[in-house]
């Protein structure tokens, strides 16, 4: 190959993707927490499954938890990911101005989100779902719905509290359209989270 060709070839490969940059390390190391992270999911989906169809009195969950404000977040949520792609967007575009407008926002989505989760929470606490039992039969059913709802309401604080850093550290200039590879792996990170909602939320309100 010629210098020529070399430098065309090497000016062919963007930094993040070339496999021993820093860069794709960090989007590997994300991708493998996220890989576990999803099992993790989906073995308390599944023991969920096993135990409602072992149990031969599970409340109908539409009759217990309601759908409307769940509804909601999850709508919340979505849009969440819109302002994360528009935030990671705009610092491509060496916008640092609409990083921080738009990080800020996902933020605030999910601290609604979690606002409202601790009201449903309250709610359903005082009408009588707890954790060792509750008035509509199973005992199961309200264990296994904190555990799940509780578990995935962590990561949102964790992932509001990331967003934050990234937001204070885009404020001090630190990303650029030459250096937005920590934006893009927190939002992977929050991608997760809102897909894993909506999965949480078909098989434990709606299913």
């Amino acid at each position: 190959m010629t210098d020529a060709a070399a430098v065309d070839h090497a000016h062919g490969v963007e930094p993040a993707e070339t496999p021993l940059t820093p860069e794709s390390w960090g989007k590997l190391g994300m991708w493998v927490f996220l890989a576990g992270d999803a099992m993790s999911f989906g073995t308390l989906l599944a023991g969920y499954a096993i135990m409602r169809g072992n149990s031969a009195n599970w409340p109908v969950p539409v009759d217990v938890l309601g759908i409307s404000l769940t509804a909601f977040m999850t709508f919340l949520l979505i849009c969440s990911s819109v302002t994360m792609v528009k935030g990671l967007d705009a610092i491509k575009k060496d916008d640092q101005d609409g990083l921080v407008k738009y990080m800020w926002l996902t933020v605030g989505g999910g601290l609604i989100f979690l606002a409202l989760q601790a009201y449903e929470w309250t709610h359903l606490i005082n009408v009588g779902l707890g954790l060792a039992g509750n008035k509509w039969g199973d005992s199961l059913f309200g264990t296994t719905f904190y555990i799940i709802t509780g578990f995935h309401g962590m990561h949102v604080t964790g992932g509001v509290i990331y967003l934050s850093v990234i937001a204070l550290r885009g404020k001090k200039g630190v990303y650029s359209s030459t250096n937005w590879n920590e934006v893009e792996i927190a939002g992977l990170y929050w991608h997760f989270v809102d897909l894993v909602w909506i999965l949480v939320f078909t098989f434990i309100y709606l299913l």
